[in-house]
């Protein structure tokens, strides 16, 4: 489990291609780096992902061909920075919303809009997940906790802080870029509950 806030940003060194797979090592901050074991959790751009090998600062993933396709992982390449996050562990503070780490599906960037105080991002919003999208509502967008702005038919927004946007690679954002979306799993529950019930009287 993860808490969406992103505790900092991985530099990709090298990718290597497998059968089905495709490895990463990707440097992360060196205050992200203590007392981490073969097998611990990570979340890169909110994808929960298993440590496979490290060497100080530096670690291995090995991502399969589902979570590629499904993910924005599979479009990144060496020299690009992901967000970060350690597993949450109990007793520690939970600033944003607890995050599993599995991507609902990736959502397009669809305009930026670069304000002052804040910038606003749209994303295209899938047919599939309208009835999960909220207005107020907690939303996971690269291992980000953010709180879901507005909502059109088609589109979603969220609102970044000048610090959101200097910690996360949502200060360099653009349109047409591909975002891992990870839907709250309260609002999924309840939404599938209702739906469930409904049904059920309906019958």
């Amino acid at each position: 489990m993860f808490t969406g806030i992103v505790q900092g940003q991985g530099h990709i060194e090298s990718t290597v291609e497998g059968q089905g797979q495709r490895s990463f090592n990707i440097r992360l901050p060196a205050a992200m780096s203590k007392d981490v074991a073969i097998g611990a959790s990570i979340a890169i751009n909110g994808t929960c992902l298993t440590v496979t090998a490290q060497n100080s600062n530096l670690f291995s993933f090995d991502v399969i061909g589902q979570t590629l396709k499904l993910t924005n992982l599979g479009l990144l390449e060496q020299g690009q920075l992901v967000n970060a996050e350690r597993s949450l562990k109990y007793g520690d503070e939970i600033g944003g919303h607890i995050i599993s780490g599995h991507v609902s599906v990736a959502v397009q960037i669809s305009r930026v809009d670069q304000q002052q105080e804040n910038t606003s991002i749209w994303f295209n919003l899938p047919e599939a997940h309208k009835k999960h999208v909220l207005p107020q509502g907690f939303i996971g967008l690269n291992g980000c906790s953010l709180t879901v702005a507005e909502v059109t038919d088609t589109q979603f927004c969220v609102c970044l802080i000048p610090e959101t946007l200097r910690a996360t690679g949502f200060g360099t954002a653009t349109v047409g870029e591909q975002v891992n979306m990870e839907i709250d799993h309260q609002t999924q529950t309840i939404v599938a509950t209702v739906e469930r019930v409904l049904t059920q009287r309906a019958i």
